[in-house]
C-alpha cells in the first residue's frame, strides 16, 4: 500500500500474545504493541487528533507554532504531524527525561526547552507553565494542553479502543494501561466498556503520584507527591482526560519493578520496549495472578520504543547506580531500612516550635539533624552545627521559632539507591531521607551509611 505522508501510517498495531512472563497466571495475556506506529508511540494517535481538531476550529493556521509540554513522546507525535502540515514545534520538557527524547525531538526539527522537575506545577518554572507563557507570547501558536485536551481522549476511543474489540473478536475481558495524562486509559476504556460493561480497566500508577488514592478515597493527597523516576506515567496534577469512572482499579508500580520487567520484556519476549511498559506489565500481571480465571483475556498497552531508554534502563551502569540491579556488592536504602530493629520513628520538630525546644530534642534523642515539619511535610532542616554557630552570634535566637533558623530540606532519594549513590549525596553536614511504599518518612545518616558498608 502507498501513503501520502508518514501520519497515514498511524493506528492498526499488533497484538502480541505473552509467552514467558504470563507463566502461572490463569487466563491469556496480549500486549498491544504501540512502538508501531511511525513516532514509536502510542501519542501518535492523540498528537494528530488533537492537531486536526484544532486546525478544524481555527486554533492554528498555516505556518503556525505547535507548543506543547511533554515529557517526549506526545512531542514526537505532533512533530510528525507539523512536517506533514508544514508547522514549526517548540517543546518543553522536565530535566528527569532521557537525553534519548531530547536528542530525538531535535533531530525531528523541534526546539526543545529543558525546565526543573521538582517544582510545583504552578511554579513558572514548571514544563507546564513555560509552555502556557510561550502560547501567551508567540502570535499564531497552539497550545494543546495534553492534559486537558478532550481530543487526548478521543483519539483512543475512535482508533485503539476499536482495534482491540476487532482484534480479539469481543472476548476482552480486562484492559490495562499507565495513566499519565489519562487519554489512552479513559478513551480505550469508554469504548470497550460500551461494548462490554463487564470489561475491567486497570491503571498503572506509580509511587509519588495521586491516582491511586484519589480513585479509593476521593481524596487529593498532597503526601502523595514525591520525585520518581518512571518516565511518562502518574501525575501530580488530576489531568482532565482522567476519567475515573472509566478505571475499575489502580496497581502502583516502584521504579525499580518498572526497570527490572521492561528489561525482562526484551530479553524473555523480544519486546524492546520503553520504562512505563514495564511498569504496564509489572501492575497488570500482579493483578491477572490474583483476578483472572480460565478464559480471560487481559490486553496490556505498551506505550513506546526502546530506544527512547538506552541511556537508562538499557544501560548496566545507570542501573546498578540507581540499585536496580541484583549487584551483591551494593547496598541500598532499603536494606539500612531493613536493618533497623523495633518500631521506627522520625524524630521531628514542627516549624512553629521553639529553637530551645529543638536543641531539647536532639540532645534528648541523641541525633544530630531534625527535619522540620508542617502539616506533614518536611519543609526544612536544624543541625546542630549550623544551629551552634547561629546562637553564638546571637543568643536571644534561642527563644525565636524553628522557623527563623532553619535550613534547606534534606533531599529525599529512592529506596533502592546503593550506598555509593547515598554516600554522593549525603554532604558534610546534611542526611537524605527516604519514603517507603508504605508512605513512611526514614533518614539515613553518615554513620548509616558507614554502618552498612562494614557490615
Amino acid at each position: 500500500m502507498i501513503y501520502d505522508s508518514i501520519i497515514e501510517t498511524i493506528g492498526n498495531t499488533p497484538l502480541i500474545r505473552l509467552n514467558r512472563l504470563n507463566r502461572g497466571i490463569k487466563g491469556d495475556v496480549l500486549v498491544k504493541v504501540e512502538y508501531f506506529n511511525p513516532g514509536n508511540s502510542v501519542k501518535d494517535r492523540m498528537a494528530i487528533k488533537m492537531l486536526e481538531d484544532a486546525e478544524k476550529e481555527g486554533a492554528i493556521k498555516p505556518g503556525g507554532t505547535i507548543i506543547e509540554g511533554t515529557s517526549g513522546n506526545t512531542g514526537m507525535g505532533l512533530a510528525l504531524a507539523a512536517i506533514s502540515k508544514g508547522y514549526k514545534c517548540i517543546f518543553t520538557m522536565a530535566d528527569k527525561q532521557s537525553k534519548e527524547k531530547i536528542d530525538i525531538l531535535k533531530a525531528v526539527g523541534a526546539e526543545v526547552i529543558v525546565c526543573p522537575t521538582n517544582v510545583a506545577p504552578d511554579d513558572p518554572r514548571s514544563y507546564y507553565s513555560v509552555a502556557k507563557k510561550l502560547n501567551q507570547d508567540i502570535p499564531n501558536s497552539f497550545y494543546p494542553n495534553q492534559y486537558d485536551n478532550l481530543s487526548n481522549w478521543k483519539a483512543h476511543y475512535e482508533t485503539t479502543g476499536p482495534e482491540i474489540w476487532r482484534d480479539t473478536g469481543g472476548k476482552i475481558t480486562h484492559f490495562a494501561a499507565g495513566v499519565g495524562t489519562g487519554g489512552t486509559m479513559t478513551g480505550t476504556s469508554r469504548f470497550l466498556k460500551e461494548k462490554n460493561n463487564k470489561v475491567v480497566a486497570v491503571g498503572i500508577d506509580t509511587y509519588g503520584s495521586v491516582f491511586k488514592k484519589y480513585k479509593e478515597t476521593g481524596i487529593f493527597d498532597e503526601d502523595e507527591i514525591y520525585p520518581y523516576l518512571t518516565e511518562g506515567i502518574g501525575e501530580d496534577i488530576l489531568p482532565k482526560n482522567v476519567d475515573f469512572d472509566m478505571i475499575d482499579h489502580f496497581e502502583k508500580v516502584t521504579d525499580k519493578d518498572a526497570a527490572v520487567m521492561t528489561r525482562r520484556l526484551s530479553r524473555e519476549e523480544g519486546l524492546f520496549v520503553g520504562w512505563s511498559c514495564g511498569s504496564a506489565v509489572h501492575g497488570a500481571l500482579e493483578y491477572a495472578k490474583v483476578n483472572l480465571k480460565e478464559g480471560d483475556l487481559m490486553v496490556i498497552l505498551l506505550p513506546d520504543h526502546g530506544t527512547r531508554y538506552l541511556g537508562k534502563v538499557y544501560n548496566d551502569d545507570w542501573m546498578r547506580n540507581h540499585g536496580f540491579l541484583e549487584d551483591k556488592s551494593f547496598g541500598t536504602a532499603r536494606d539500612i531500612i531493613s536493618s533497623r530493629q523495633g518500631l521506627y520513628e522520625l524524630v521531628v520538630v514542627k516549624k512553629d516550635s521553639k529553637v530551645n525546644e529543638a536543641i531539647a530534642l536532639m540532645n534528648g534523642k541523641s541525633v544530630s539533624q531534625i527535619p522540620v515539619v508542617e502539616n506533614g511535610q518536611v519543609i526544612g532542616s536544624v543541625t546542630d552545627n549550623k544551629l551552634l554557630h547561629k546562637i553564638i552570634e546571637n543568643p536571644n535566637l534561642k527563644d525565636s521559632e524553628v522557623a527563623d533558623v532553619m535550613e534547606d530540606s534534606m533531599k529525599f532519594v529512592a529506596m533502592d539507591s546503593t550506598l555509593d549513590v547515598l554516600s554522593s549525596m549525603v554532604d558534610k553536614e546534611k542526611a537524605v531521607l527516604v519514603r517507603d511504599e508504605n508512605h513512611q518518612i526514614h533518614i539515613i545518616t553518615k554513620h548509616d551509611i558507614l554502618a552498612a558498608m562494614t557490615r
